[in-house]
């Protein structure tokens, strides 16, 4: 069951085309390696360790086409280790346990060591993580794991605390478009002998809904350029439509860096506040379709959520952040519904930016005014000597009074009766703001 089609490639540059354009470009050394400067740049941690074969077991978490499979393939190269690939979704017991007599039986011959890779380990049960773990232990296998899930939660105890974990991040669009113009250069392992010429706006686009996947960007790249007829000279020339096609989905008017970006993410914000739950839908699906990150919608969703709902309806962050962690947990396209959903409740919501307001107001009086020190009535005396220094001395707890309330000072003598929070009557603010009136009476005007 060793090196399984998937991971065996024939030797050199000399590779058929029936292999996929993202295997025979597949990076052999680090000076080709695209991404992950945070693990394998000059000087890092993992990289010191790799060169100078000192490599404990590890666990690869990142997302797919970040290059997982081709470090741990580098790794092997470099440590000179044999590299004994599995696949967590086809092999079983019977499988890892080959690989480990044959691990022994290289080790004693000639001493060379096996490198486990696990594809997909998170989808390895708890019993065939249990089969590795004394094999780890015993340094029979080094074992490198690479899964796109978070491996706190899928990887056993065990087996997680005997590894280093390393996280990689999706690749940028730089390194996307980096990864794509050398597979079109590429004579050798690439689409070079093809002459390939591919227009900027395709290029764009490409890099743009590949979401930092770079076998994406180059499935795609191929299957554009076979699609694609040859001109009189020989040349194949790729435009949009067939980057479009190949990708099955649409280039849309979108910078995600440029005026489109503040463009739409300021009509749905601006939709929000209106109170038009259709108008701030359709922003929203301009943006996600055209390949927007949905964490940033999310994120613009929760600070609006706390800017222009406030107190109103305090449910709403809740609702924003639960967006938020909907579409980290579940990806796209299932994710974009619970981002819909927190839209229409956002634009449904009543609207105060009282919260706003205020800490506005607290921001002006802390940066512009004195930093006065705490009444010593709410210092809390930990010690003999702070209660003979009046430390908690005259302090009202509120809980021994009728209604759990009390008037005491709470803030420096200077800003006395100030407020900074003064609620609308919108939502649950109408509610709030009775409440404050019936403690502390009517509010002086804001100067």
């Amino acid at each position: 069951m060793e090196n399984l089609p998937l991971f065996d490639l024939p030797e050199g540059d000399d590779l058929p085309h029936s292999i996929p354009l993202a295997a025979r470009v597949r990076p052999h050394t680090f000076a080709e390696f695209v991404g992950q400067e945070h693990l394998v740049a000059e000087g890092r941690v993992l990289r010191k360790c790799i060169e100078s074969d000192q490599l404990p077991s590890i666990i690869l978490w990142g997302p797919p086409g970040s290059g997982k499979t081709t470090l741990a393939q580098i790794i092997a190269s470099v440590t000179k280790s044999h590299f004994s690939p599995l696949s967590a979704v086809s092999a079983g017991v019977a499988d890892l346990r080959h690989v480990i007599a044959e691990a022994r039986k290289r080790s004693k011959v000639s001493g060379q060591r096996t490198i486990l890779f696990v594809d997909e380990i998170h989808r390895f049960n708890k019993a065939q993580q249990d089969a590795v773990l004394p094999f780890v232990e015993n340094g029979t296998v080094t074992l490198i794991g690479a899964t796109t899930e978070n491996p706190s939660f899928e990887v056993i105890a065990p087996l997680l605390s005997r590894c280093r974990t390393f996280r990689l991040n999706l690749l940028s669009d730089q390194e996307i478009k980096v990864i794509v113009e050398r597979a079109v250069k590429d004579e050798d392992r690439g689409l070079g002998e093809f002459k390939v010429d591919i227009a900027e706006e395709a290029v764009k686009h490409l890099v743009a809904m590949s979401n930092g996947d770079a076998r994406v960007a180059l499935n795609a790249l191929e299957m554009a350029t076979f699609a694609t007829l040859p001109d009189s000279e020989g040349r194949h020339l790729i435009e949009l439509p067939a980057i479009e096609e190949a990708l099955q989905h649409r280039a849309l008017l979108y910078d995600k860096s440029g005026d489109q970006h503040y463009d739409l993410i300021s009509a749905l914000h601006k939709s929000l506040r209106g109170s038009d739950p259709d108008a701030a839908l359709y922003w929203l699906g301009r943006m996600l379709e055209a390949g927007e990150d949905p964490l940033y919608v999310a994120r613009r969703l929760v600070r609006f959520a706390s800017e222009d709902v406030g107190m109103a309806d305090p449910q709403a962050l809740t609702i924003a952040v639960t967006a938020q962690q909907a579409v980290h947990f579940v990806g796209l396209p299932e994710g974009n519904l619970a981002l819909a959903e927190a839209v229409v409740y956002l634009a449904t919501a009543p609207k105060s930016n009282s919260l706003y307001q205020a800490y506005s107001r607290v921001q002006q009086d802390i940066q512009h005014g004195r930093n006065e020190p705490v009444p010593l009535h709410l210092r809390n005396p930990v010690t003999g000597l702070m209660r003979q220094m009046g430390h908690g001395k005259g302090y009202k707890y509120a809980h021994d009074y009728a209604g759990h309330f009390v008037k005491q000072q709470n803030l420096p003598s200077s800003l006395q009766g100030k407020r900074y929070y003064l609620p609308s009557d919108q939502g649950y603010e109408k509610e709030i703001a009775a409440r404050l009136k019936r403690w502390w009476g009517t509010p002086a005007e804001e100067s």
